[in-house]
């Protein structure tokens, strides 16, 4: 039975749906975190045929079947065409941490991780051994790159700065962050954060541990408007109270699909059964 396959992928892409906001709501408290959404594609033969018409009603006395034009309908489907990260601003949260920095705006902290540069909104960081600025982690936090350097870097009288060079190693004192993500200890600045905002967000490959991967070096903006709020933590931007209420219809809606699937599986078992009588 072909007319299977509509309910099966039914099933299947709100299996989908409910993976995916479940891990939305598991990361309800997870500082930073951007939630998920799925998006749904419906295949439809008809529009592969080519009828433009939706009606299409014959030139002669009707009858009940000149009404059930399908166009190979039965046929459709529903299609996962991708899921991509909503980026809206999370709630800022006071903690009086002096190393807990929150970010307001579109930007991101650049960091060094085992698979190389990533970006993050979790601005939950400590000090490790070595006196360097690092993530909950243990990922360092990457400086900002000056312009000159960058000009420099593509000339043969200089050249860019690799990541390790880029540490940002913290004296004994008080820190200070201020709004433009510039690093104090006792009023004497020793760093600037490297906040780093891009021209398509979506384009942004996510990873594990809210990090994220940009392939494309004309993605960045050379001019940011992105402040740091120190003694704040960015909490996660997934309502918990919507997405259950999401998880429990995509759930009934799943439950559903899964009934119209019996269904078939009698119809075809009758059939089967009814004809193996004659």
């Amino acid at each position: 039975m072909k007319e299977l396959w509509v309910p099966l992928s039914g099933a299947i892409a709100q299996q989908r749906k409910v993976e995916t906001i479940a891990n939305n709501v598991a990361n309800a408290n997870t500082p930073g975190f951007k939630k998920e959404q799925i998006v749904f594609k419906e295949y439809l033969t008809q529009f592969e045929k080519g009828h433009e018409q939706d009606i299409d009603l014959p030139h002669k006395e009707w009858k009940p079947e000149d009404f059930y034009r399908s166009y190979g309908a039965e046929n459709a489907k529903v299609k996962i065409d991708g899921t991509f990260t909503d980026f809206e601003q999370g709630q800022l949260t006071p903690t009086g941490n002096s190393l807990d920095l929150a970010l307001h705006g579109k930007g991101f902290f650049e960091i060094l991780t085992p698979n190389g540069v990533r970006y993050t909104r979790q601005g939950a960081l400590t000090i490790n051994t070595q006196g360097q600025l690092v993530t909950q982690s243990g990922n360092p936090v990457l400086s900002k790159l000056d312009p000159e350097t960058l000009k420099a870097g593509t000339s043969a009288e200089g050249s860019i700065p690799k990541p390790q060079e880029r540490f940002i190693t913290l004296p004994q004192g008080r820190l200070t962050v201020n709004l433009q993500g510039e690093v104090l200890v006792n009023n004497q600045k020793v760093s600037d954060l490297a906040i780093v905002e891009f021209n398509d967000m979506h384009a942004l490959k996510k990873e594990g541990n809210s990090h994220y991967l940009n392939n494309d070096p004309k993605n960045y903006k050379s001019i940011t408007s992105t402040n740091v709020q120190q003694g704040f933590i960015e909490q996660s931007n997934v309502n918990a109270v919507q997405e259950m209420s999401e998880l429990i219809k995509a759930n009934r809606q799943f439950e559903s699909i899964q009934k119209v699937i019996k269904v078939y599986d009698t119809i075809s078992g009758k059939g089967v059964n009814e004809i193996a009588k004659f």
